[in-house]
């Protein structure tokens, strides 16, 4: 099985990452998408950063209405601060069985080649790359990698951090946010 991941935090998950999430399932070749909830580093606290099984609890709700989307809790598990690189060698040898890539927006493609092992990274998986409105431009040597595929996905323009600003604003966020996740968060009082 093909398994594209999509790394985030996920403070809180939102209609805009399901729209891609669900666009990579349906509109390429990856069976299944994996949402990798990032744990909080021990290093960085950052207050309006619900903890770890909140956030896993919101795309649980989120998904389970998706057989191609799934929450995964992997890097709760490993050594922190964490790299990407390390999860896919982890993911390889815990499921033989399925083949790992990455989804990333365009914007996280043009700092690539800062990441930890980036050409190793390139080297064993592919990305899935969606559009988003950035800065800067995109390294020559990503440009027609045949590992790089670029998926025409909808550009959302939505960001947890918008929301979180919103509601401590007290608006109504509701439609941005899956009515699941929204239930959980109104009855939850986060971010409040």
């Amino acid at each position: 099985m093909k398994i594209g991941l999509y790394f985030g935090t996920f403070n809180p998950i939102h209609v805009g990452h399901l729209t891609i999430a669900n666009h990579m399932a349906e509109h390429s070749d990856l069976d299944q998408i994996w949402f990798v909830v990032t744990p909080q580093s021990p290093f960085k606290v950052k207050n309006s950063m619900l903890d770890n099984h909140q956030r896993l609890e919101m795309v649980y709700r989120a998904t389970k209405d998706y057989p191609k989307l799934r929450p995964s809790d992997i890097e709760f598990s490993l050594p922190q601060p964490n790299y990407t690189i390390n999860t896919l060698v982890y993911l390889q040898e815990k499921f033989p069985e399925h083949t790992f890539s990455l989804i990333m927006g365009e914007d996280n493609l043009k700092s690539f080649h800062k990441w930890k092992n980036y050409e190793l990274i390139l080297e064993g998986h592919d990305i899935y790359v969606y559009p988003r409105i950035s800065e800067g431009k995109i390294e020559t040597q990503f440009d027609k990698h045949p590992k790089i595929h670029h998926v025409a996905a909808p550009i959302m323009e939505l960001s947890s951090t918008f929301i979180r600003n919103s509601i401590k604003e007290g608006k109504n966020v509701r439609p941005m946010l899956p009515e699941h996740v929204w239930e959980y968060l109104d009855e939850m009082n986060f971010y409040r």
